[in-house]
């Protein structure tokens, strides 16, 4: 004869109460320590993704810094070039045809220079009858003029050099009075 109050079937782990097994598997230690491992993995995995990205936006400022470097790595070789493209403009200023030879020597010669110097970045800043700007202009002097408006440049000694967009050598410039 069974005892009423001892059901073998009651014993079965699936027959129980879910809400009674949940709470058995929440207070078991082994199952805390699994919460916490996947909790501390979860952590780790988070971390690995920031360190990626900071390592991806790393990579994007090496390249821009590289990219940089290599656009005005030419600047000290075309600076020392100007003072070459001066005297040039210079000779072929003056006057007189006793050596029109040479003339033209020189004008191809400027040319090619020219030519090699805006391959390699270098743009002329020539601005007679432009408006001053301080940003690529030199005022050397201030005078009174009708020929051009007031805050304009009158002539310019000697031009402006731009290195991609960069301000290499400010033009030196004369300016009309305000």
């Amino acid at each position: 004869m069974q005892d009423p109050e001892f059901d073998p079937q009651n014993q079965s782990p699936l027959s129980q109460d879910p809400a009674a097994v949940e709470t058995a598997e929440a207070v078991d230690p082994a199952q805390a320590r699994i919460n916490e491992l996947e909790a501390e993995l979860a952590e780790v995995k988070d971390n690995i993704l920031r360190e990626r990205a900071d390592l991806a936006n790393r990579q994007i400022r090496l390249a821009r810094d590289m990219d940089q470097a290599r656009k005005f790595a030419n600047e000290k070789l075309l600076a020392e070039l100007l003072p070459v493209a001066d005297a040039l403009e210079a000779g072929l200023a003056t006057p007189g045809s006793d050596g029109e030879a040479l003339r033209q020597g020189l004008e191809l010669t400027h040319r090619e220079l020219l030519r090699v110097m805006e391959a390699n970045g270098l743009k002329q800043v020539n601005p007679v009858g432009e408006s001053f700007n301080p940003e690529h202009h030199q005022a050397i002097q201030m005078i009174e003029s009708d020929a051009v408006a007031p805050g304009h440049v009158i002539t310019v000694f000697q031009k402006g050099w731009l290195l991609n967009e960069r301000l290499l050598r400010p033009a030196m410039v004369v300016v009309r009075n305000h």
